[in-house]
């Protein structure tokens, strides 16, 4: 069967999308249900909640001592003490206790000089009152505690039931009903994982969506899976709406393509309002009215879906339960480097930020929809408006924040090179320090210096070889930050090869062989110190680049590289030894290179760079790194320059 390919002819903008949400849906009611007070935390009151009881209900004390009558210790002095009978006029009393009648004042236990056991002396006199809580202090009966759309939070419970109002009337949680859809897509509870095919994807946004549903305050059912069917999804959200689910979300199935069976499936049951929104990711999702009630089609990337979610569903969510959508803090952050955009379009661009000097840096993680880890890494969110081309180096820009200044205060920020060992530091500082993170970016050892000389980090990971001398770094530090005082100091040597895959099918015996017309190379990125390693055995071998196939794919970790390899996009790529071994490569030495940490002077002295510096040169952490392969540690830890 043929599909009619879809293209977003009418697309939206983000503003104009939320507005029909909310204007199409948001006066749909939410019925009202009874909870216990403990129940109603992170709801909505549905009326208003008057005391049933006043707090306390009777004269307490609020001290530990005696009670008197106030005007029974008027002209106490230290010149003229006086004596009270206990039992009298003088009762003892604990803090909380009911006050005794006849007395209104409490004198505290210190103050009092006890004679015997029937009289006690004082020196000072009290005044009506004083240290007694008296009967509603907190609380009257009758008096309105909470008004209608109040949110219950875990301290107006004390409240709730300190007024007698153990049962409290909130508005019912939304029901959300989420189908995900996709052939290809198999869901990991009833599936080996071990026993994945070419093409098969364990379904996750269905999760992550249910539990980003009730942290904005509803409650979701999944549905089973389903095949990529529009009678079989349009004959879901049917049952879903008739069952009374207050929102509806068909995950997969939304895009571009000829297969577009989310639109197609609410085109068969309902209306489509929107479809194509001008936002990166996300600008697939749908918006669609199925018998009154709303049904998203979201992506089926992963961090297009959340930020539909985010920008679509949350608010209409958050209106309903008749909450106010809580605002991200926002902070003035320096890009690293460029950042590119889309005209026309509102991109939301990750990034990791740092606190460097008294500024906060930001740099871009990978843009790809369908990469979670950009979401999980990410410190905060860019907006780049639909204006603009991007943001040019050195502009700063607002971003809102995903985690808390305080996390992002304790972040040593890397830029340059990437090695895995920076993986295990990471680990391992969080191991010994607990308060201080790793944020590594991996620009290449070039960058890495770059971001020195601008001011932009706290370290940088580099391994550059000096073509004429043979040594690593010093160099290139000398040539390109001959005015910034520096420390260079070393992390690990490795081995740096050729990686090729199991068994080596193409018989590579070394570089020589890159340019044979049956081999493809995947690169790394030019100003890398593999880049500028592969150029320089090139040159020893008088093989001209533009002669190797794959000589302009670029990856920008050794990592990647490993998986070109792994995945058959490429024969060979060159990486070090421990990405290899981590995917059951095999691996071809060629040098055994020196990789180190260089950091700016100014930070050097710092007590979280002591600290990092320590965990380099401790035991655990270079066992580690030796059990990883390819690595070696004997000069780990020390100062260079």
């Amino acid at each position: 069967m043929a599909h009619k390919r879809n293209v977003y002819l009418q697309m939206k903008s983000l503003e104009e999308a939320r507005r029909i949400v909310l204007e199409a849906f948001g006066a749909r009611p939410l019925a009202v249900e009874t909870v216990s007070a403990p129940d109603a935390v992170g709801r909505v009151l549905a009326e208003p909640v008057a005391a049933r009881f006043s707090s306390p209900h009777f004269h307490a004390a609020a001290m530990d001592g005696i009670a008197v009558k106030a005007q029974a210790t008027f002209g106490a002095h230290p010149s003229r003490p006086k004596r009270l009978q206990i039992g009298g006029d003088a009762f003892y009393v604990n803090t909380g206790r009911v006050l005794p009648p006849e007395t209104d004042a409490v004198i505290m236990i210190e103050h009092v000089q006890v004679i015997d056991d029937r009289q006690v002396q004082i020196e000072a006199p009290v005044f009506p009152w004083q240290h007694v809580r008296k009967m509603g202090e907190d609380i009257v009966a009758t008096e309105m505690l909470f008004a209608r759309q109040h949110p219950v939070t875990p301290y107006c419970v004390g409240a709730l039931l300190a007024a007698g109002l153990f049962e409290v009337k909130v508005r019912r949680k939304p029901r959300v009903v989420i189908i995900p859809t996709g052939s290809e897509m198999v869901d990991w509870q009833a599936h080996a994982p071990e026993k994945l095919n070419p093409g098969q994807v364990i379904e996750s946004n269905a999760y992550v969506l249910g539990k980003l549903v009730e942290a904005a305050g509803g409650r979701y059912e999944r549905r089973a899976l389903l095949r990529d069917d529009i009678a079989a999804i349009a004959d879901a959200v049917q049952t879903a709406v008739g069952a009374g689910a207050d929102i509806v979300m068909i995950v997969g199935g939304s895009s571009a393509g000829s297969e577009d069976f989310a639109r197609a499936a609410i085109d068969r049951v309902g209306e489509i309002l929107v479809h194509g929104i001008t936002m990166m990711p996300g600008k697939p999702a749908i918006v669609g009215r199925v018998s009154g009630a709303p049904v998203f089609g979201m992506p089926g990337y992963p961090v297009s879906t959340i930020m539909a979610f985010e920008e679509l569903v949350q608010p209409l969510l958050a209106h309903l339960c008749g909450r106010s959508l809580a605002q991200r803090p926002r902070v003035e952050v320096l890009p690293t480097r460029k950042i590119a955009s889309k005209l026309g379009v509102e991109e939301f661009v990750r990034v990791k930020i740092g606190q460097v000097g008294n500024r906060l840096v930001a740099t871009a993680l990978p843009r790809g929809a369908g990469q979670i880890t950009s979401i999980t890494e990410a410190d905060g969110i860019i907006r780049i408006p639909a204006h603009l081309e991007g943001i040019a180096e050195g502009v700063p820009a607002r971003a809102e924040l995903l985690r808390p200044m305080s996390a992002i205060a304790n972040t040593l920020v890397v830029v340059g090179s990437h090695d895995n060992t920076l993986d295990l530091l990471a680990d391992e500082l969080r191991a010994q320090t607990a308060h201080l993170s790793l944020s590594s970016s991996h620009v290449g050892s070039m960058g890495g210096l770059l971001a020195v000389k601008r001011g932009v980090c706290h370290m940088a990971g580099t391994h550059l070889l000096d073509e004429e001398t043979g040594t690593y770094n010093v160099t290139y530090i000398r040539k390109i930050l001959p005015d910034t005082p520096v420390k260079l100091v070393h992390l690990v040597m490795r081995d740096q090869g050729l990686i090729v895959p199991a068994g080596n099918p193409k018989e590579i015996a070394g570089i020589q062989d890159l340019n044979r017309a049956d081999i493809r190379l995947i690169n790394r990125q030019g100003g890398s110190g593999t880049r500028i390693l592969l150029d320089y055995r090139l040159k020893q071998l008088d093989i001209q680049p533009d002669r190797i196939a794959g000589y302009r794919d670029e990856e920008f970790t050794h990592m990647a590289v490993a998986a070109a390899v792994l995945s058959g996009a490429a024969d060979v790529g060159l990486g070090i030894h421990a990405a290899a071994q981590a995917l059951g490569l095999d691996f071809i030495p060629v040098v055994t290179e020196q990789y180190d940490l260089l950091i700016p002077q100014v930070h050097f002295d710092m007590p979280s760079i002591q600290e990092i510096l320590a965990v380099v040169a401790s035991a655990p952490f270079k066992q580690r790194v030796g059990a990883l392969g390819g690595y070696h540690t004997e000069r780990t830890g020390e100062v260079i320059l």
